[in-house]
């Protein structure tokens, strides 16, 4: 029997586990949502795929990206991440990424969880689409990538912010014949 996917899934095996085991799915770590949206921004510009195909150097170089550990990076380590060939080398998404991980510790001193916030959008619910038609960016998207930016991410426009929502769950736009979309 032939799993239908979503049309957008290659052949590769790791694009296929990531469908079948991770986009869509509802996250709730704050850490990992952040992660996510991090590695989004690293994506601008270029195909998913490689980006995941280098999230694990991703992760090693960003000390599994603990936002603690992270907001403590320096000139020196920004040089040793430019240097660094398993990641995307790029100065711009490198140094938003150390500033994402401040400002997500400056939330969780003040008593904000990052994960409360990225649901509050949605009152902690699923917005599931129709299955048929795949939008890039929504008032939704634009609104939450506003709040963003006010806050100081960057890398964070409304069709980052679009593509995030879908990878982690805060929408399902599994197509309708997808065998992900009512799991």
């Amino acid at each position: 029997m032939t799993k239908h996917r979503c049309a957008w899934v290659s052949n590769d095996p790791l694009y296929q586990a990531y469908h079948d085991d991770e986009w869509g799915v509802p996250q709730h770590d704050a850490r990992m949502l952040w992660e996510m949206l991090m590695l989004e921004g690293f994506q601008a510009g270029l195909s998913w795929i490689t980006v995941l195909k280098k999230r694990e150097a991703f992760r090693e170089a960003f000390k599994g990206f603990d936002p603690a550990k992270v907001a403590r990076f320096s000139e020196k380590d920004v040089e040793r991440l430019m240097a660094d060939p398993g990641i995307i080398r790029a100065r711009a998404k490198i140094e938003a990424t150390i500033a994402g991980a401040k400002i997500y510790v400056e939330m969780r001193k003040r008593g904000e969880d990052f994960a409360d916030f990225c649901w509050s959008f949605t009152d902690g619910k699923v917005i599931k689409g129709d299955g048929k038609t795949f939008p890039t960016q929504t008032p939704l998207s634009e609104q939450i990538s506003k709040e963003l930016k006010r806050r100081g991410f960057k890398f964070v426009g409304p069709t980052i912010v679009y593509a995030w929502m879908q990878a982690v769950g805060i929408v399902n736009d599994h197509a309708t014949r997808c065998f992900r979309r009512n799991a």
